[in-house]
């Protein structure tokens, strides 16, 4: 397993290590002395999974009181996944990064508290699982409008499909 730091401080692309032969492939998704290795010390409490239509985004999510920690991947289809910095006190304030995820590439994204998270689907469905650090509360889920021009992210698309709940999130100023 390789883990790359990226420019948001804390945001993990880690790359599992696949073994491929004549039958297909295996890899360890999670093994916890391992991402422990790696640093991340949060306990995951809940795994959720979504399946998702093409040109679908979810997000911008973050949760409080307390915050949330994430360990996401794509089991099947391809997903541009965005992560938006929303620590006040950071340095990259504001600043996002996006990676695409698939069930080609196997890559898995660790998104400490502090970080907005979204994704848009690209392929035509897209399955994507998330290992959580605290469990869901609809009261304590919050959100940043995906097309927030403060913090202007390059979506590969201009009018997505979006729940009722993400078109009216607030902008990252309001926070």
């Amino acid at each position: 397993m390789k883990a790359s730091k990226t420019k948001l401080e804390g945001v993990l692309l880690i790359e599992p290590a696949v073994h491929n032969d004549s039958r297909g492939c295996f890899f360890e998704s999670y093994e916890k002395e391992k991402y422990l290795a790696l640093g991340i010390r949060e306990e995951f409490v809940q795994d959720n999974q979504s399946l998702s239509n093409k040109n679908v985004l979810r997000g911008l999510h973050y949760r409080v009181d307390p915050e949330q920690a994430k360990l996401v991947r794509v089991v099947k289809g391809e997903v541009f996944d965005v992560v938006v910095d929303i620590r006040k006190n950071s340095p990259t304030f504001g600043e996002w990064q996006s990676f695409i995820l698939s069930d080609t590439n196997y890559l898995q994204l660790y998104i400490p508290v502090g970080f907005a998270h979204g994704f848009l689907v690209l392929s035509d469905t897209a399955e994507f699982l998330y290992k959580v650090s605290e469990y869901y509360s609809a009261e304590k889920e919050k959100g940043i409008i995906w097309n927030d021009p403060d913090i202007g992210i390059d979506w590969p698309i201009s009018d997505p499909i979006l729940s009722e709940k993400d078109k009216s999130n607030p902008r990252l100023k309001s926070l």
